[in-house]
């Protein structure tokens, strides 16, 4: 890892909807070069962490930066209300970041191609020849350079979600998020996109992952964390996670991998 500046800085986030209170206090950095994943159990606040760091979502309460810039803050306390920042402020910390959602979110009347190089020409205004080029790199990088004249609905879900990733490092993100990356796959397509994210995490791409593939999270994270009921109920190296002491966490791998 380098740099000694945490690339996303979460700081006392909490949100709920009506009653509920889904994210209880929770505060993660991850630094440059760093691999996070997150597991835990269904309604345990993941996905809703993971769109309250993409925006997709606003706080209720707490800081969130990305490299050092805000994206909204505590008033009062650290904890207090957020209070984010103006839309063209907001719109410099989404450069920072991208997605891959789990149900690939594809433009299905655009191809393969166009579905790549659309928001580089649209967001950061980059020449058509120059998106067009990074796109077949990466469509290449990912196996799929034979499919950029396809349509989304032509190919497999192993593919459409290799398209996604390859759309989401199409804009240079500094970090990327992907929420359960592989939950609408079958096991041979779920090999195929964990390879290309075993690809990017050789390359030291920051990511932070919702995953219920252990093994993978094992494998390549820096760090583990386990959410439940909106709280870290643990976090650490791989090996320390998959030996922790606590019932709830053992119990939850143990299922898991049963399951695998």
């Amino acid at each position: 890892m380098s740099g000694s500046a945490p690339l996303l800085n979460i700081e006392h986030i909490g949100k709920a909807f009506g009653d509920n209170q889904v994210l209880k206090d929770i505060s993660l950095q991850v630094m440059p070069g760093e691999i996070v994943s997150i597991i835990g159990p269904s309604g345990s606040g993941k996905s809703t962490f993971l769109r309250c760091a993409t925006l997709l979502e606003t706080m209720d309460n707490g800081s969130l930066y990305y490299d050092g810039i805000p994206a909204c803050k505590a008033a009062d306390t650290p904890d207090g209300p957020s209070i984010y920042v103006s839309k063209q402020e907001l719109a410099k910390v989404h450069e920072h970041f991208g997605l891959v959602f789990q149900n690939f979110n594809l433009f299905p009347h655009y191809s393969v191609l166009k579905n790549v190089m659309d928001a580089p020409i649209r967001v950061r205004k980059v020449p058509r020849d120059e998106a067009e080029k990074q796109a077949r790199d990466l469509l290449a990088q990912f196996g799929l350079a034979d499919k950029a004249d396809s349509y989304p609905c032509e190919l497999s879900g192993g593919q459409q979600q290799r398209v996604g990733v390859a759309r989401a490092l199409a804009l240079r993100p500094k970090i990327l998020f992907l929420d359960e990356p592989t939950s609408a796959l079958d096991p041979e397509l779920t090999a195929d996109v964990l390879k290309v994210l075993k690809q990017l995490a050789s390359e030291h791409m920051t990511m932070v992952i919702v995953t219920h593939e252990l093994e993978f999270a094992r494998e390549v994270s820096d760090r583990i964390i386990f959410l439940e009921n909106g709280q870290i109920l643990e976090e650490g190296h791989p090996d320390e996670l998959f030996s922790s002491s606590k019932q709830r966490v053992q119990d939850f791998i143990g299922k898991l991998s049963r399951q695998d």
